[in-house]
C-alpha cells in the first residue's frame, strides 16, 4: 500500500518557494527528486496540483485547495515529531537568524561566543541583512530588528536598550565647516549616506523636534552599503553622517568623532529578537530565547 503521506512535505516546499530548486535546497535535495516526488503525488491523487512554466511556478485551483487542507496538520506533524525527539535530547540542529547590521551589541560577538560555548550542538546560522521580508518565508528561525518594525504577529525579546541616533563629523571637517545647528542647515553640508543595498533609497536622516518628528533630505555626497566605509569616510573628514550612537560609540569616546544635533535625537525603542507564534516552539528556539533573557 502506498504511503498517502509521501510527496506532501515536497508539495509544501514547492508552495512555499514557488521554485522547484530553492524547495530542494530547503529540503537538503536535488531539483530532480523535487520534481519526481511532486509527480508521484499527483498521480496518486489523480489532478495537477503545480502549474510549471519556464518562467514561473504556480499552484493550480487544485493545489490551492489541497494546500490549504494540509498545511496545518503537516506542521502538527512536524512539530509533534520534534516535541517528541527533544523528550531525551540537548538542544541540537542549525538556527538560522537574520540579524540587522545596526545591531551592534548582538553581532559583536561576546554574547554568540558564549551561548555556543553553553550549547555545543547547536550551530548558528547568521545572515546580516537590512532587507525587511518574512523570515518564516525566507527559512529563517528567527530574526533581529528594532522594535518599531516588527509584525504584530512575531514574538518578541528585547537584546538592547532604547538607541538613539546621532548626526557625527571629525574634528577635521568641523574646523573647515561650521557645525550645523539644526538638522535643515545639512543641506548645506557634505553628507555621508547609507543604504541597505543598491535598489533601495538611502536610510532617512530622522529628527525630532517639540515633540514632532521630520527627516531632512539631505544630498549625500558619498551614499554606500558598508557601514564600516560610511564610518571611515566619515573619521577621514570626508563629511557628516548619521546612524545609530551604538555604531560610533569607540570613536565618539576617543575623540575621532563629534556628536552634532543631539538635542534632535531623542531615544526610541531597541532592538528585538523576534519569531513566530507557535504552540510548541522547538527546543533549540527555546534555548536561545532563554539564554538572551538570562544573558542580556
Amino acid at each position: 500500500m502506498s504511503d498517502d503521506f509521501e510527496g506532501i512535505s515536497v508539495f509544501l516546499a514547492i508552495a512555499g518557494a514557488r521554485n522547484f530548486r530553492v524547495a530542494g535546497e530547503r529540503l537538503g535535495v536535488t531539483r530532480s527528486a523535487v520534481s519526481q516526488a511532486l509527480q508521484r503525488l499527483e498521480d496518486r491523487v489523480g489532478v495537477a496540483l503545480v502549474q510549471r512554466t519556464t518562467r514561473s511556478v504556480r499552484l493550480t485551483e487544485a493545489g490551492e485547495r489541497f494546500h490549504d487542507m494540509v498545511a496545518g496538520s503537516a506542521k502538527q506533524v512536524s512539530e509533534a515529531i520534534q516535541a517528541v525527539r527533544e523528550v531525551q535530547t540537548r538542544p541540537r540542529g542549525l538556527l538560522k537568524i537574520a540579524a540587522s547590521s545596526i545591531a551592534e551589541r548582538f553581532i559583536s560577538g561576546p554574547f554568540l561566543a558564549g551561548f555556543m560555548e553553553a550549547y555545543p550542538d547547536l550551530h548558528l546560522d547568521i545572515t546580516i541583512t537590512d532587507e525587511e521580508f518574512d523570515i518564516v518565508e525566507r527559512g529563517f528561525d528567527m530574526g533581529v530588528r528594532l522594535g518599531e518594525v516588527l509584525e504584530q504577529d512575531m514574538l518578541a525579546v528585547p537584546v538592547s536598550q532604547s538607541q538613539k541616533h546621532c548626526a557625527v563629523a571629525s574634528p577635521k571637517y568641523l574646523a573647515a565647516h561650521k557645525p550645523p545647528r539644526h538638522p535643515r542647515e545639512l543641506i548645506d553640508h557634505i553628507c555621508i549616506g547609507w543604504r541597505p543595498r543598491p535598489d533601495a533609497a538611502p536610510y532617512r536622516w530622522e529628527f525630532t523636534e517639540d515633540g514632532r518628528d521630520f527627516a531632512v533630505a539631505v544630498d549625500p555626497a558619498l551614499t554606500t552599503n558598508d557601514m564600516g566605509m560610511m564610518v571611515r569616510s566619515a573619521l577621514s573628514g570626508a563629511g557628516i553622517t548619521f546612524g545609530m550612537v551604538e555604531t560610533f560609540e569607540p570613536y565618539l569616546a576617543s575623540g575621532q568623532l563629534v556628536p552634532l544635533l543631539e538635542d534632535f535625537c531623542p531615544p526610541f525603542d531597541g532592538f528585538y529578537l523576534y519569531y513566530p507564534k507557535r504552540h510548541r516552539q522547538p527546543l533549540k528556539l527555546r534555548a536561545f530565547v532563554d539564554y538572551i533573557r538570562t544573558h542580556r
